[in-house]
C-alpha cells in the first residue's frame, strides 16, 4: 500500500528523449505577400543631456533625514507595542494555567 507505484520498464522514456515529437514540415507563408521596397525609419530626435534626476538642498536633506528617524521611531514604537502585547497575553495565559491547576488539582480544600 506504501510503496511507490514506478511504471515498468517498457512504458517508461528513455532518458534524453522527449515526450513532445519535433514539429517539421511546417512552412509559414509570408505575413505580406506584396512587394515593398525597404524604406529607412525616420531619424530619432536627439534627447536632452541626462542632469541628475533630484537635486537635494541642505533643507530638502534635513527634511529626508527627520522624516526618516520619525518613521524609524514609529515602527519601533509599534514593534515594541506588539512584543509587550504579546509578553503580557503570554503572563496572563500562565497564571490562568496555575489558577485552573490549582483548582482541579486539590477539589476538597476549598
Amino acid at each position: 500500500m506504501f510503496t511507490p507505484k514506478i511504471p515498468p520498464p517498457d512504458t517508461a522514456p528513455a532518458p534524453g528523449t522527449s515526450l513532445v515529437p519535433p514539429l517539421t514540415g511546417l512552412v509559414h507563408p509570408p505575413a505580406c505577400t506584396c512587394h515593398h521596397t525597404p524604406t529607412t525609419p525616420a531619424p530619432v530626435p536627439a534627447a536632452p543631456p541626462a542632469g541628475p534626476a533630484v537635486r537635494f538642498t541642505p533643507g530638502s536633506l534635513l527634511v529626508a533625514a527627520a522624516g526618516g528617524t520619525a518613521l524609524v521611531l514609529v515602527v519601533g514604537t509599534v514593534l515594541v507595542s506588539m512584543l509587550l502585547a504579546v509578553a503580557i497575553t503570554a503572563a496572563s495565559v500562565a497564571v490562568c494555567a496555575v489558577v485552573l491547576r490549582s483548582l482541579l488539582n486539590r477539589p476538597n480544600n476549598r
